[in-house]
């Protein structure tokens, strides 16, 4: 007997694939003539109670708590990039600030390998870990006392200890980085229970983390003249933003609508995998998401591998053509805002926009063929003003308004075309794949950032 489910929707979803109306239908309709008993059963997965009924979310409590823990999910990695004149400071062994150094030459590109290649090996850890509860708290932990170290170190002179220092740096990095994908790999997991705008709130925090570190760097380099307060009050910063997570985690079981939601994911009929009940010893089908989601994932790989790749270490590397006029704008707010703000508040927006327009759909040809378009901003950035140059030395675009619009580009489509198949892949596969699938998709992003890390580093070196 064939007992394949039809490819069913997130509960409540905003998308239905285009065969849920009549397959589901059919085979419920085909079941209700062989035995009259059955009929009850699967009434559970295709009309769930979660479709019959549903509370509202009250002052919008839920899609904010989902929110702010997709700004804890990146914070971390956000300030670590934003204090870039920090690392400057503490890896060039002088307090000139501009002294060129080899550790921090290519430190950017380090800390995006020290903080990528871990996190893959973590989410296939999380992949096999059930018990969400342990996974997002213990995660949380790992990050808030990481960072606590790190906020300690910041007032602690190093200059006798770069090495050490530099080699422990990219030890939290590492460490923080692989926590924090777990815990968003299973926040990305949880949000493939609930309607898509609870996927989509997440997915928007993460891009307004960046935007609000950026914006902070900004500020700080405006009020305050001394680069290891900057970095203080970065790194407090994510103190507090990830305590904050930890205590709305908390919370969010108490809310009747994330109850409701959560409570019907584990409706699901007999012989179909559910966090308590798995016929194959609690791991999740692999084989079927990949067969579901696959094309969806190697989206999401390819959108975040060419957005690694030349953010933040080619992006930041481009300085103004008028550097040698002194001016505040040339010297000290031009990476901050072309490299860093600009290109998160495209992000943002990017991911903004999916919460109104979703188009191309997940089984479209279009969504790769734009998601390969983006290939072609590698070279853009490559040959702006970057500096050093040691290989190629010809810049094609000498002006400031080329990395201002090629870094919008690259967020806005970073925004858009990453989120996408984020929010699709839970919506593809059956409901009770849903927490599954959204570690799969967030393990897929996680690869990208990896192998875009790795290439980052030749390209850096290229150049």
């Amino acid at each position: 007997m064939d007992h394949t489910q039809p490819v069913l929707p997130s509960v409540n979803s905003s998308y239905l694939p285009p065969l849920y109306d009549q397959q589901s239908l059919t085979e419920d309709e085909e079941s209700d003539d062989i035995s009259p008993s059955a009929t009850l059963l699967p009434k559970i997965s295709s009309a769930p109670l979660a479709v019959r009924y549903s509370p509202e979310d009250s002052y919008n409590l839920v899609y904010l708590t989902f929110f702010l823990m997709g700004i804890g999910s990146l914070l971390p990695w956000n300030f670590f990039i934003m204090a870039k004149h920090y690392w400057l400071y503490k890896l060039s062994n002088s307090t000139d600030q501009n002294e060129r150094s080899s550790l921090g030459d290519y430190f950017e590109s380090y800390l995006s390998i020290a903080s990528a290649v871990p996190s893959v090996v973590c989410l296939i850890i999380s992949y096999f870990l059930v018990n969400r509860l342990v996974r997002i708290m213990s995660s949380l932990i790992v990050m808030l006392l990481v960072f606590v170290v790190t906020t300690v170190l910041v007032k602690v002179d190093v200059s006798e200890y770069r090495m050490e220092f530099f080699a422990g740096t990219l030890a939290s990095v590492a460490v923080v980085s692989g926590a924090s994908n777990i815990f968003c790999g299973s926040m990305f997991g949880i949000s493939g229970y609930f309607p898509m705008r609870i996927s989509q709130a997440l997915i928007s925090g993460q891009a307004m983390g960046g935007t609000l570190t950026a914006l902070a760097s900004i500020v700080t380099l405006a009020v305050s003249e001394d680069v290891t307060t900057d970095a203080l009050s970065y790194f407090l910063t994510a103190d507090i933003f990830i305590l904050l997570c930890i205590i709305s985690f908390l919370l969010l079981p108490k809310y009747a609508y994330s109850r409701h939601y959560m409570l019907a994911a584990t409706a699901v009929s007999p012989g179909t995998l559910s966090e308590e009940r798995s016929p194959a010893g609690e791991v999740p089908p692999l084989q079927l998401i990949i067969k579901k989601a696959g094309v969806l994932g190697l989206c999401v790989f390819y959108v975040f591998f060419i957005s690694i790749s030349v953010f933040p270490s080619v992006s930041s590397g481009i300085q103004s053509m008028n550097k040698d006029s002194g001016s505040p704008w040339a010297t000290t707010y031009f990476v901050p805002l072309t490299s860093f703000f600009l290109y998160n508040v495209a992000d943002f927006s990017g991911r903004l926009l999916t919460a109104w327009v979703q188009t191309p759909g997940p089984t479209s040809r279009v969504l790769p063929v734009l998601v390969l378009g983006r290939s072609m901003l590698v070279p853009l950035l490559m040959f702006c003003n970057y500096q050093p140059r040691d290989h190629l030395h010809t810049v094609l675009f000498p002006h400031d308004v080329y990395p201002v619009v090629f870094n919008c580009l690259l967020g806005l489509s970073n925004g858009y075309l990453g989120t996408l198949p984020m929010i699709y892949g839970p919506k593809v596969v059956p409901r009770e794949l849903a927490e599954a699938t959204g570690v799969v998709m967030s393990f897929f992003l996680t690869l990208g950032l990896a192998v875009g890390s790795a290439f980052s580093v030749l390209i850096v070196h290229s150049i």
